[in-house]
């Protein structure tokens, strides 16, 4: 293959006698941003932590640049000019942002001193080139999940790799960020030839910014080819999504016409720090009430304050009695399940089984007498897997061993066994492919008619389109307005979040 950065052959991986990539390959041109596509569990992630060395394969070559490349550790992957910024963030909270960037690559002085001011100036010029500002000195534990997910990029800019692995690099990040970092990753391409690996699950991400594509289904290369086809036009999301699940999924219908009862909670002038001003909003039994709007916008903070997250001013109700909910543990006692945007920060318990996350909600439902019943755990467990489809080779391995989709999937099955009256999901879909996608919103979907009241928080207009009966829309801490669903449209939702008036 002519002008090639990266040629994988055969690649074959196995863990604990099953093989998740079987004899994959994968050919990727310098100066092209390919994206690397499949359900959650095709094996991309583990494809390319073999090329980023966080993991070795059993067997296959690979090559770099032309050469034969021989990678078993991380360190051997940099130094032959790969970058790879994951999935999940890799950043260390109790450090500033300039010293995530320098991490391992510190710049001293001619005294043998750490120069943090020079350090600081090269972060400055890495964020002025991405468009955004970040204080280099700013701790990181006081980013949002957004600007930590920059940080990772600029992380992988600072050190000029010749190819960058992109991991859903763009999952919680804004439309404006995603399009600064997309502006500066095809200025990177084509006025340096360095190269991009690209997976996501947004495939309208994939159309738009990628030159080629390859897709796995089942640890297997199913399809791989140009973006833009012989007859002059890009090819179709629905193509792709047929690629990767092998079933039309993009035009299932999501929405399911269903009953809503009484007024379940009422939230009166709700006040959280400098982030939420003076809200108001109720919910009814049934209803799945959407809230959306940008970053910063507070949707975040106050979905957090109801589960007991944040301290907050005001009142709210449920059921016409107060709720007063200064801990997430009694905000479960009184019935209210949160499905947190973070899961490897807030979500999963990483040195516990799947089994474990998923039961961990509601032991008292796997208890014999005073006693835990693992059988009725795993019981519990398997059909909970089953239900959702979560692709797990043995539910008592860790759970850091599914993906991350399925890690998601894991999280969401934690609260649906717990059965709460109340359910809040911020970005439910985040970093879960196509195909599931419509699982996790059929599952939605299922609460609603069970008359739990749902509140989704996302960034992401067709999601929220797609699921809810009603939207509020935020706008810098305050509720800008509210959409009924024959009003859900993408114009509408932007209008609203940028602070226009739909009047």
């Amino acid at each position: 293959m002519e002008n090639c950065s990266l040629q994988m052959k055969d690649i074959v991986k196995s863990y604990n006698g099953v093989t998740v990539l079987k004899s994959v390959s994968l050919n990727v041109r310098q100066g092209e941003i390919h994206a690397l596509l499949g359900e959650n569990g095709a094996g991309k992630t583990t494809l390319m932590n073999i090329l980023g060395g966080v993991v070795q394969k059993d067997s296959g070559e690979i090559s770099l640049f032309g050469k034969p490349a021989k990678i078993t550790t991380p360190a051997e992957s940099q130094a032959l000019g790969v970058a790879f910024i994951h999935q999940e963030l890799n950043v260390v909270n109790d450090l500033m942002v300039y010293e995530n960037l320098f991490l391992g690559r510190e710049l001293y002085k001619k005294t043998g001193v750490l120069d943090a001011k020079r350090m600081c100036e090269e972060t400055e010029k890495v964020f002025k080139k991405m468009n955004v500002f970040i204080d280099p000195r700013k701790m990181m534990s006081d980013l949002e999940t957004s600007y930590k997910q920059v940080v990772e990029i600029a992380k992988a800019l600072l050190m000029d790799a010749r190819l960058i692995i992109m991991d859903e690099p763009t999952t919680s990040l804004t439309q404006k960020e995603i399009d600064n970092v997309f502006k500066v990753i095809r200025g990177l391409t084509k006025e340096h030839g360095v190269t991009v690996i690209f997976i996501s699950h947004k495939l309208g991400e994939v159309v738009d910014f990628c030159d080629s594509y390859t897709v796995l289904r089942n640890g297997e290369n199913v399809s791989s080819g140009s973006i833009m086809q012989e007859n002059g036009e890009k090819i179709s999301q629905t193509d792709i999504a047929k690629m990767m699940v092998g079933r039309d999924v993009l035009n299932q219908q999501v929405y399911v016409e269903h009953e809503i009862g009484e007024p379940l909670l009422e939230v009166k002038d709700m006040t959280v720090g400098t982030c939420v001003k003076c809200v108001s909003f109720h919910l009814k039994e049934g209803e799945i009430l959407g809230i959306t709007g940008l970053l910063g916008d507070g949707k975040d903070e106050m979905v957090r304050a109801l589960f007991g997250d944040l301290p907050h001013t005001g009142t709210v109700l449920k059921n016409g009695k107060p709720l007063k909910v200064k801990h997430p543990s009694k905000a479960k006692c009184q019935g209210i399940g949160y499905l947190p945007p973070n899961r490897k920060e807030n979500a999963i318990i990483k040195d516990l089984s799947v089994q474990d996350n998923i039961t961990i909600t509601a032991l008292e439902k796997c208890r014999r007498g005073v006693a835990l019943s693992k059988k009725k755990e795993r019981t519990v467990a398997q059909e909970f897997v089953e239900k959702l489809r979560i692709k797990a080779d043995n539910i008592q391995n860790r759970i850091t061993s599914l993906s991350g989709g399925n890690q998601q999937k894991a999280v969401l099955s934690k609260w649906l066994n717990a059965k709460p009256d109340i359910m809040i999901m911020s970005n439910p879909t985040q970093g879960v492919d196509v195909g599931a996608k419509n699982e996790i919103y059929a599952e939605i979907m299922k609460l609603a008619k069970q008359k739990i009241g749902v509140i989704v928080t996302s960034g992401e207009a067709q999601e929220i389109i797609k699921l809810c009966d009603r939207v509020l829309v935020m706008y810098h801490g305050e509720l800008r307005g509210e959409l009924r669903r024959d009003q859900l449209t993408e114009e509408n939702i932007m209008i609203l979040s940028t602070g226009g008036s739909l009047n």
